[in-house]
């Protein structure tokens, strides 16, 4: 029986016997000469370990157990797979595949039965490559024509591909120009507003520092003093849109307490400082003083003289130049006077429907119109006009009686229902040439805790003269003083 141990020479070695180089004769595949014939040895016969690649396979380094990882810092502990993972595939990251085509058929067949599931979240801490150890050599046909790129979809396992959703909304290419800051084209409000004027640097234009910059040819410009910003707030006030007709109507039941002063004055400054367009109307049930004290014209019409040509402007013949016929010019103060019945023998009183006819047909020609009434509280024309009031001015002189008479109008006004005009109406105090025997402080706080504001008129002898009121004479300090009066009265339009 051949010895299955013979070789081709017959010669049976044995173990431990010297080889014909001069070394002990050993199995083979036990002191590291490998070859792929030698049969499985006994396993606690053969070293613990892989076996031994052939010579020229590159093998991985593998950290020395116990030993620092240079600088005196140890190695780092190297993380733990869960069983069934391959240590080859389960570093590389799942990505999606690239848009140049699908990925390329894997090289080597799978490793596991079960292909390698992507983590859901990177580990937290730093990274390292997994270490098993010495890689066991496999052997192959031929080497690998090139690496991998690293980012390569995984070779082993069917491709993953990432769904992605649709796009919502406009096309990217709508805001183009607005994100990589290409010029919009212009509007037609950009062009428009070429016309807004920037403010200019406010100097001063009245008093002694604009006779200073005057003298100085400009070299010395002021800004404006506390009291022409005063006067100029006034009358940015003043001529502001009131946004379509308004009336103001001035009221108190007793003689004498200025009321006809208070409606010239108004108008006059309303008149002067927007242009025109103020109407003063004389509602006086009777006889009225408007017509006497305003400048006189080339007629002496009244209001009964309009209503009976009424016909005339009802229609669509009526003009503003017909209406001149009927209302009184005031020349340099800037509006007009339609004036009352001066005859004391007149016919019968003004009715409401009256009023409400005239009113008709004057709010088609101006935009402001100032009313002063009569003494009589309970007639209907009276009633009328607080009915179709939007600013009320209460005047009155620092007497007491004239004081006390505008506070039982008040008490009036307010049990007919009229209770949010008077909280929202201006009272004037006109002063006497002495303060002589006056509680203006009583009067000042009993209408300022019933009306909006409370104002005072400085002593004018040319108005309180009697006379038709030359406008032109009046002093500085009362212009500026009705000025400031109708700037509060326009707060209330």
């Amino acid at each position: 029986m051949e010895n299955p141990r013979s070789n081709d020479s017959g010669a049976v070695p044995f173990d431990g016997a010297p080889s014909p180089d001069g070394g002990q004769g050993e199995e083979p595949g036990v002191n590291g000469h490998w070859s792929p014939f030698a049969p499985a040895g006994n396993h606690n016969d053969a070293p613990a370990g892989p076996p031994t690649p052939p010579h020229g396979t590159p093998t991985p380094a593998t950290p020395p157990q116990g030993q620092d990882g240079g600088y005196g810092q140890p190695y780092p502990a190297q993380p733990s797979l869960p069983p069934g993972v391959n240590p080859d595939t389960a570093a590389v990251p799942v990505v999606a595949p690239y848009p140049q085509g699908p990925p390329q058929a894997p090289q080597h067949p799978p490793q596991s039965p079960h292909p390698p599931q992507a983590p859901q979240h990177p580990p937290a801490g730093p990274q390292y490559p997994p270490h098993t150890g010495a890689v066991p050599y496999q052997p192959q046909s031929a080497p690998p024509a090139s690496a991998p790129h690293p980012m390569a979809p995984p070779t082993s396992g069917p491709p993953v591909f990432v769904p992605q959703e649709p796009m919502s909304g406009p096309p990217m290419q709508a805001n183009l120009p607005a994100v990589y800051g290409e010029p919009t084209p212009p509007t037609a409000d950009d062009f428009a507003r070429r016309r807004t004027a920037s403010p200019s640097k406010p100097t001063a234009s009245m008093g002694a520092r604009a006779v200073l910059r005057r003298g100085t040819f400009g070299l010395v410009s002021l800004p404006p003093s506390k009291w022409e910003r005063e006067v100029l707030r006034s009358t940015d006030a003043v001529r502001r849109n009131f946004g379509g007709l308004r009336q103001v109507t001035v009221v108190n039941p007793k003689g004498g307490a200025g009321k006809t002063v208070a409606v010239l004055m108004l108008a006059m400054s309303f008149g002067q400082r927007r242009g025109g367009y103020v109407l003063a109307w004389d509602n006086n049930e009777t006889q009225g003083t408007l017509g006497m004290r305003a400048q006189q014209d080339f007629h002496n019409r009244t209001v009964r003289d309009l209503l009976s040509d009424l016909t005339h402007f009802q229609g669509p013949t009526g003009r503003v130049g017909d209406l001149s016929q009927y209302v009184r010019s005031q020349g340099e103060a800037m509006f007009d006077v339609l004036a009352s019945d001066e005859s004391a023998t007149a016919g019968e009183m003004l009715t409401s429907q009256a009023f409400g006819d005239i009113r008709q047909i004057v709010s088609r020609f101006y935009k402001l119109i100032v009313v002063d009434t009569g003494n009589n509280v309970r007639a209907a024309n009276w009633q009328s006009a607080m009915d179709a009031t939007d600013q009320l001015v209460i005047t009155m002189s620092a007497r007491n009686d004239s004081a006390e008479t505008a506070a039982r109008m008040l008490d009036h006004l307010e049990q007919s229902g009229r209770t949010e005009l008077v909280r929202r109406a201006v009272t004037v105090v006109s002063m006497p040439a002495h303060r002589k025997d006056l509680d203006l402080p009583a009067v000042q706080r009993h209408f300022a805790a019933r009306t909006r504001s409370v104002l005072l008129a400085p002593y004018e002898k040319l108005l309180d003269s009697g006379e038709p009121i030359r406008y032109g004479m009046l002093s500085q300090a009362t212009k500026e003083a009705w000025l400031k009066i109708a700037a509060a009265v326009a707060e209330g339009l």
